[in-house]
């Protein structure tokens, strides 16, 4: 069979185990690189700005460390904004629904940025504008104290009670535009990554390769758990969350939505470990003070642990590939998948919660 041919093979394969029919399952294995990176001009963008809001826009300054679209906008006449141009694969109705997330938690006085005017959503060069006000502060503290802001950030926004304008779904990390939505798009997301590349995997790395790839298809998305308003990338610092003066504020609200609370706590809880043994026990009980876990949730823990981490590790191997290293197992990325890091920190986090109970026995009012 040629090359062509076996790619042919992959789509239908693609195609098949995602419900999509062969031409949606080509566009989306041809062109993941367009979509999930974008460099807009900072010219263009200071100049769409004075014109729409008259805010005399003097530099746009990069401020993400993982993406070239989010800049910081000094201005003459105010305080700086945020500016997010997102890759024109977007549609404007997922940023509209970002807006409308934050107007939410405005209305509701939680811990996130705020948009910057009340029409914040405009359009560039066939790319969608968000911007909103800047959020003044610093890196949260390294180790376990961080592990207890984001544990306290998440529980906060899991406790909140969901209304119309939180109805989206949300949970995965949405690099690619079409897999925004639910956890679950985190894992036709992998697939996608991975299948993108099978025809340029060599023999001596297909054996590593069809591993990853049975993991992701079998892998927990939290279907069937309680929902909540997910963040779905609180983890990370300075991209996700800063320190101000009146403590820790959650940004970049681009993956956030209704969906299982347990995805966005165990991506957490896998994180918590990396250097600091304190931090499963910090992150459980600043989150439950807000949030009681079920039984079904504990069971599955360890299974939805998995999740973000396997869209990570797909991604490595994609990009490896793509660069014409093939991947041999030794990678450091490997270790995001570790089952035994996954497997000590979902036990750590039982015995944590054992003990929180424990101590709090008496259920306290406000807490679901």
């Amino acid at each position: 069979m040629t090359k062509h041919g076996s790619f042919k093979k992959v789509v239908r394969r693609h195609a098949q185990e995602t419900g999509q029919r062969y031409t949606e399952a080509l566009a989306n294995l041809e062109g993941v690189e367009e979509r999930l990176f974008h460099k807009p001009s900072t010219d263009r963008l200071l100049a769409h700005l004075n014109d729409r809001y008259g805010v005399e826009a003097t530099v746009a300054t990069k401020t993400s460390q993982h993406n070239d679209h989010v800049f910081r906008i000094d201005r003459n006449n105010g305080d700086p904004w945020i500016a997010r141009i997102y890759p024109p694969a977007r549609p404007r109705a997922g940023v509209e629904g970002d807006a409308a997330i934050l107007r939410f938690l405005e209305r509701r006085d939680y811990p996130a940025e705020r948009l910057a005017v009340d029409d914040a959503v405009s359009d560039l060069d066939g790319a969608s504008v968000l911007v909103t006000g800047i959020v003044e502060g610093g890196e949260l503290p390294d180790g376990s104290k961080k592990i207890a802001m984001m544990g306290d950030l998440l529980g906060r926004l899991h406790a909140l009670e969901l209304e119309d304008s939180t109805s989206r779904p949300g949970g995965a990390a949405g690099d690619d535009p079409r897999r925004e939505g639910s956890p679950s798009q985190d894992l036709t997301a992998a697939l996608s990554f991975l299948d993108a590349v099978d025809t340029k995997v060599a023999p001596a790395s297909r054996k590593l390769f069809e591993h990853l790839r049975g993991q992701v298809r079998s892998a927990d998305a939290g279907e069937g758990l309680p929902e909540a308003l997910l963040h779905g990338n609180l983890l990370h610092n300075p991209d996700h969350a800063l320190l101000t003066d009146n403590g820790p504020v959650a940004i970049n609200w681009k993956a956030a939505g209704r969906g299982p609370r347990l995805a966005d706590f165990a991506y957490l809880l896998w994180g918590a470990e990396w250097g600091d043994g304190d931090g499963v026990d910090a992150a459980v009980h600043a989150y439950c003070r807000h949030v009681e876990l079920t039984e079904e949730e504990l069971n599955r823990l360890e299974a939805v642990m998995y999740l973000r981490p396997l869209y990570l590790a797909c991604f490595d191997f994609r990009r490896s590939v793509s660069s014409g290293e093939q991947p041999t197992g030794s990678e450091w990325w490997w270790g995001l998948i570790d089952p035994e890091h996954i497997s000590a920190n979902a036990a750590a986090t039982k015995t944590a919660l054992d003990r929180w109970r424990l101590q709090h026995a008496a259920r306290r009012p406000g807490r679901r």
